[in-house]
């Protein structure tokens, strides 16, 4: 039995930016209390339609007073976007090669995404203008860095009476960065040295300055706020890639799983400090992959068994309850019928938003979940639903039909 006639009943089709705003804008009349983060996923990397739909989302937000959008891309890296749209003299093809982390830089939309946001802030005060941030871990699929440069920031902020004693013996104990960013120690931990004596001081190390920093907020970041933030991002990054580098080196049976429950626990953190930066000026747009923010575990094969950990989006959501919302999207108009993306795809020929609780009450429980459109993507599963407050279904994914880069 077609559920179309049931899905048309609440789906809200979104021709322009301004439908997409008022459906926003309706959904989020539904709730007790306004978000401090308005997450947006996407369902692949690889689909031009979700950034450019992630720019014109942003263009509604920033009228209704949001004034930061966050990315799946590496937090510290981020910071010369950032600085390029608050009027930075950075070249703009700089700012999108090493400004994103995983080669974010060229995917259609970002460019215009930098180019606008520094065309809307100039001029304004700085109270008012849209910050950029990013909330991934500086890590790869080919390892992790050495921690040199976190430990050394972080350090380097501190007046030299606060530091720990021990920070002066780093050097020391880094060695040589190349030993770190060994690519062969994502796959074999014994050439990893993220469990040797030197590394197991270091966490000590970075544990003990970001102990100082929180201890002496009080002082040092009433003085300057931003480079106090600044340190304790620096902080924060030294410790979680300290950790990371200590799973590579495990042979344990769930070794991946926890590398990417430690990816997720370093995504959190820096959206949580996102959200306490900001929380004096407005909510926040965050923007990536579904798996990243959906309120549930997120799970993917690996050598024949399936691993299973908390998503960053289920760890914010924890934290912050009904200030964190989900709108998921999908794709593939070409689904069969007793798919989820099917179902969606019979009741528009372009863009809509579903609320989930009216979907899961429509669709009913022998719906499955499609297939992917093409590598890389991640069809949205029926049990999914449960971590998202909406969905978009893109039909129509470049104005006339299923075009991917």
């Amino acid at each position: 039995m077609s559920t179309a006639p049931a899905l048309s009943e609440f789906g809200r089709q979104l021709e322009d930016a301004a439908s997409l705003g008022r459906a926003v804008d309706e959904l989020l009349a539904t709730r007790t209390t306004g978000p401090a983060l308005l997450a947006l996923g996407e369902p692949t990397h690889g689909i031009k339609a979700f950034p450019l739909l992630r720019n014109e989302l942003l263009g509604q937000l920033v009228e209704r007073g949001y004034r930061s959008i966050v990315l799946e891309t590496d937090a510290l890296a981020a910071l010369l976007v950032d600085d390029y749209v608050n009027g930075g003299e950075v070249d703009i093809e700089k700012v999108l090669a090493t400004g994103f982390s995983h080669g974010f830089g060229a995917v259609p939309g970002n460019r215009e995404l930098v180019e606008w946001l520094r065309d809307y802030n100039d001029g304004r005060a700085p109270a008012d203008r849209v910050r950029f941030y990013g909330f991934d871990a500086p890590v790869e699929y080919s390892g992790a860095p050495s921690p040199r440069g976190a430990l050394s920031a972080a350090g380097d902020f501190l007046p030299a009476a606060m530091r720990p004693h021990s920070f002066d013996d780093i050097d020391l104990l880094l060695g040589q960065d190349t030993d770190w960013s060994n690519p062969a120690a994502m796959f074999d931990p014994a050439a990893s040295i993220g469990n040797s004596d030197h590394a197991r001081a270091l966490r000590i190390i970075a544990d003990d300055l970001g102990s100082v920093l929180r201890r002496a907020a009080p002082v040092l970041r009433s003085a300057d706020p931003g480079r106090y933030d600044l340190a304790l991002a620096h902080a924060r990054t030294a410790v979680g890639l300290l950790r990371y580098h200590a799973a590579m080196a495990s042979s344990a049976p769930d070794r991946i799983g926890t590398l990417l429950s430690l990816r997720a626990e370093m995504m959190a953190e820096n959206l949580l400090a996102v959200v306490a930066q900001e929380q004096r000026r407005g909510p926040g747009l965050l923007f990536a992959h579904n798996a990243h923010l959906l309120r549930v575990q997120s799970d993917m094969p690996v050598n024949g068994d399936v691993v299973s950990w908390g998503s960053a989006g289920s760890l914010v959501g924890l934290a912050l309850g009904e200030r964190y919302v989900v709108v998921a999207t999908d794709a593939n108009p070409d689904s069969d019928p007793g798919t989820l993306q099917g179902a969606l795809a019979e009741v528009t020929t372009r863009r809509a938003l579903f609320s989930t609780p009216a979907l899961r009450a429509a669709l009913g429980t022998s719906v499955t979940a499609g297939e992917p459109i093409l590598p890389g993507h991640l069809p949205l599963k029926p049990s999914e639903l449960n971590g998202a407050d909406a969905v978009i279904f893109v039909a129509d994914t470049d104005g006339k039909r299923r075009q991917y880069w």
